[in-house]
């Protein structure tokens, strides 16, 4: 079976790709990246060689690549995106022509191709931001409230997707993740970020008091998760990727820290960014329910692997 995966050579998409080759050897994917500075061939390293893997750069709002790859493809999983939030706040108009024109583009050659299914991988982010001392948690059915220039992209790219399946009958389906860490993380992100600043002795930047909760995956959960939603997944649904593993920045830096061995005198608060979500939540009880999936991964031990990798890889 032929996959398109667009943002093949970033974090999530490069993960997705060594599990899903090394899962199933019936599949061929044809991986499709910009190569932006999110993205990068060391990522792939490995799997560029084999043959049920072909790299194709390019960006997805390339309508003629596009539907020349797209011949003959049975699914898209579509991972591109800009997603950074400091920077769709420094150059929104970046991230609107990635994740909304590039959606429009991949589900235009979708339909003339008659894709069997298009996967969006989408983000909690879409649905807002939560109290700190609220036990809510979002589910599939919670509004959409994207409050960053990133999330907001999301949301458009989530509602063409829907409105793709709703007015010409494109088979999709929709799954919105929590944060995730693990190896190949671009070192921008917040766990390389703190990570890489206590190897180096270097002051680990944390934005205000330090009290913005994330849930976190690992990478490869969530790579299970979307093969478990491709195969499983009611065509049309949506499904959220939730752990219940919430942590605040200040506290999953100092738990960083402590593994290192390194003093808690080189945490460093710095200026906040404008509109900083206080608290993101998934309910990942459908994923259970309906789908039998749960994460696999202890958070002590996929922390204590992905900053062993980046000591070892150093960066």
């Amino acid at each position: 079976m032929k996959l398109l995966v667009t943002g093949g050579a970033g974090f999530i998409g490069s993960n997705f790709i060594h599990y899903i080759l090394r899962e199933h050897s019936d599949y061929e994917v044809i991986n499709l990246d910009a190569l932006t500075y999110a993205g990068s061939l060391e990522n792939l390293e490995g799997v560029m060689d084999n043959p049920q893997h072909r790299f194709v750069q390019g960006r997805i709002e390339d309508g003629k690549l596009v539907g020349e790859l797209m011949e003959g493809v049975v699914i898209v999983i579509y991972f591109a995106a800009e997603s950074h939030v400091d920077r769709s706040i420094v150059e929104p108009q970046v991230f609107i022509v990635t994740n909304v024109l590039g959606t429009q583009v991949l589900l235009d050659a979708a339909l003339k191709y008659e894709i069997k299914l298009f996967f969006q991988i989408s983000t909690d982010e879409v649905y807002g931001a939560l109290d700190l001392d609220s036990n809510q948690r979002f589910t599939e059915e919670s509004p959409l409230r994207p409050n960053s220039p990133y999330a907001a992209s999301k949301t458009s790219a989530d509602l063409l997707v829907r409105a793709y399946h709703r007015t010409f009958g494109l088979p999709i389906l929709i799954s919105r993740c929590s944060n995730n860490y693990g190896p190949r993380q671009h070192p921008e992100k917040f766990l390389p970020t703190v990570i890489l600043s206590a190897l180096q002795d270097r002051p680990v930047p944390i934005y205000g008091d330090g009290l913005y909760v994330r849930d976190w995956i690992h990478v490869l959960d969530h790579c299970m998760a979307i093969d478990t939603v491709v195969s499983k997944g009611k065509i049309g649904e949506i499904y959220n990727i939730g752990t219940n593993n919430e942590w605040p920045n200040i506290e999953l830096a100092k738990k960083v820290l402590q593994i290192l061995g390194k003093s808690e005198d080189l945490l460093q608060s710095v200026t906040d960014r404008p509109g900083h979500d206080r608290r993101y939540a998934l309910d990942g009880d459908k994923m259970k329910r309906e789908l039998g999936w749960q994460p696999s991964i202890s958070f002590d031990e996929g922390l204590s692997e992905t900053i062993r990798w980046y000591a070892e890889n150093g960066k």
